[in-house]
């Protein structure tokens, strides 16, 4: 498998990999297994290994360790990690979705992502797949440190507690199938707009339109 190749992964269980790369569409389109079974996997393993890289590199308490593993897991780190790795070339997708470009879905590239790492979790070990994740993820991680690791809401909070003021995101747009959302969302304080974030979940447009916000001094 020519994905395999380019993430250097010697295997003879070509079938595990292609079920993982295989969309729900593709499936039922041709009555094969689809990723949804492995992405269960690969999301409980990739928190094991993104758990012990945590305990070993940081020095937090329980509680932010929680939240930074958190950060790390989500939806958006996951496509990242994914784009990273070109899993996007590989995803196998029914007609309709093909046609409707959701190659490129944050969604599906997310989630295929922790279907791969469920199945290479199954052939290859744990041990393996934590070599794979520090190897290929972790860099990105160190990359894209702050992008991931800041919680953006939670400071934005804290400025405007201090200064009593409310707080409160606001959804402006919602757009997209179900599997494919977007979301624009603004927050406001005293009913004044300081930031407006994008995403594909509510949580990711809250968090930048939080550090959107940040960038503005409230102070005066």
């Amino acid at each position: 498998m020519e994905f395999l190749k380019k993430i250097q992964i010697e295997t003879n269980n070509y079938k595990l990999y292609e079920e993982a790369l295989t969309h729900t569409s593709y499936a039922n389109e041709h009555d094969v297994a689809s990723y949804e079974r492995l992405e269960f996997l690969g999301d409980a393993v990739l928190q094991l290994v993104i758990s012990e890289y945590l305990f070993q590199n940081e020095k937090d308490d329980e509680g932010e360790l929680t939240k930074k593993r958190a950060r790390l897991v989500c939806e958006n780190a996951l496509y990242i990690y994914g784009k990273r790795i070109g899993i996007e070339n590989y995803i196998k997708l029914g007609r309709g979705e093909s046609e409707a470009g959701s190659q490129t879905s944050k969604t599906i590239i997310a989630d295929i992502t922790e279907a791969f790492l469920g199945a290479l979790f199954l052939d290859k070990g744990y041990e393996n797949t934590k070599k794979f994740v520090f190897k290929k993820i972790i860099p990105i991680v160190i990359a894209e440190g702050e992008k991931f690791l800041i919680d953006y809401k939670t400071k934005f909070q804290e400025l405007v507690q201090t200064e009593k003021r409310s707080l409160a995101y606001v959804v402006l747009k919602e757009k997209g199938p179900a599997h494919d959302r977007h979301y624009e969302i603004a927050v406001r304080v005293n009913g004044i707009t300081y930031g407006i974030g994008k995403g594909s979940s509510k949580k990711e447009a809250e968090q930048n339109a939080a550090r959107e916000a940040l960038k503005k001094s409230i102070a005066n």
